[in-house]
């Protein structure tokens, strides 16, 4: 690691910063990992659309398909692949505490530079506090790797600002994933800023947090190399004319995306936001792939809309 466990706040703090971006992951028409198609996504996003860290095996990832090996081979596929050049957090999460543990000792030995763990589902609707600061205790206790927390819907509840204030004073725990609605992670900023880095997935939020809330960190999902080209970095412009504090263009630029975002939010079917993405994702040249079960692909109608969306959006390709 590139830090000790008890210089893992101050290391988040002064390097956890930018646009990070959850990887899809693709998969061949067999199911096998496209090992080489997910080198390739990285180098361009790296280099094409200056990315500054990565979201490996989440949600996004379909982590919830793989073996825990595979996923261990993700872990180390990242690292090498972001080669000095990027930050990796890798998606530790499972119901599983043995699996958590496992695969979180994995990510500090083949060199991530953090790890996240979803908020589990629980099985009891009331008095959850005390059962997940434990939670997050014996994970903290087990591993020296700085983590990341993430609250978000699909574990059945959402962490309070107060809970997720009480889990920022544990020795590790360097950040939050806070999908939650904008004045519960408002109310944690206020709350915790000085001990983690708080941030959400929405990028249509990010520009007003840096500039309302003095955020510096996109902690994230899959807009920076969806709305992005090498040609066209919009949302990398108006990120970086936020931070030299030039409001009014960083905003007309933001704004600009909106046709982007709409045709990827209109033409996307709920139950298929992965297969979604990753057709979007072989528009743009990038390797897309296909999706795992239990995951659904698009259809061919569902193609040609996304498809008339994608060539009507401005988003430049060449």
């Amino acid at each position: 690691m590139k830090y000790t466990r008890k210089d893992a706040k101050t290391h988040a703090m002064a390097t956890m910063k930018g646009i990070w971006a959850a990887a899809l992951m693709p998969f061949k028409e067999d199911g096998a990992i496209d090992e080489g198609g997910f080198r390739g996504n990285m180098e361009h996003w790296i280099e094409d659309l200056g990315i500054d860290g990565f979201f490996i095996a989440g949600k996004q990832g379909e982590f919830f398909s793989m073996s825990v090996d595979e996923r261990k081979r993700c872990f180390d596929m990242a690292v090498d692949a972001a080669g000095g050049r990027a930050q990796t957090i890798m998606s530790c999460s499972d119901q599983n505490m043995d699996v958590v543990i496992d695969l979180a000792k994995h990510a500090q030995a083949c060199g991530a530079d953090y790890i996240v763990v979803h908020a589990p589902v629980l099985h009891f609707l009331k008095a959850q506090d005390e059962t997940l600061i434990r939670y997050y205790e014996t994970i903290a206790e087990k591993v020296d790797i700085g983590m990341a927390l993430w609250s978000h819907p699909d574990s059945g509840y959402l962490m309070s600002p107060q809970l997720c204030n009480r889990l920022a004073d544990i020795e590790t725990v360097v950040a939050i994933k806070y999908s939650v609605p904008r004045e519960m992670y408002v109310e944690l900023t206020r709350l915790a800023s000085d001990r983690i880095k708080v941030s959400t997935a929405s990028e249509e939020e990010w520009l007003d947090n840096i500039l309302e809330l003095s955020w510096d960190l996109y902690l994230c999902s899959s807009p920076p190399y969806l709305i992005q080209t090498a040609v066209d970095r919009r949302m990398r412009d108006y990120t970086d004319l936020a931070f030299a504090g030039k409001a009014e263009q960083a905003r007309r630029i933001r704004d600009s995306l909106d046709p982007v975002r709409a045709a990827l939010r209109n033409t996307r079917p709920a139950e298929k936001p992965h297969a979604h993405q990753k057709y979007w994702q072989d528009l743009l040249g990038q390797t897309g792939g296909h999706v795992r079960p239990p995951m659904l692909e698009l259809t061919e109608d569902e193609k040609r809309a996304t498809r008339a969306a994608f060539e009507g959006c401005g988003l430049k390709t060449a």
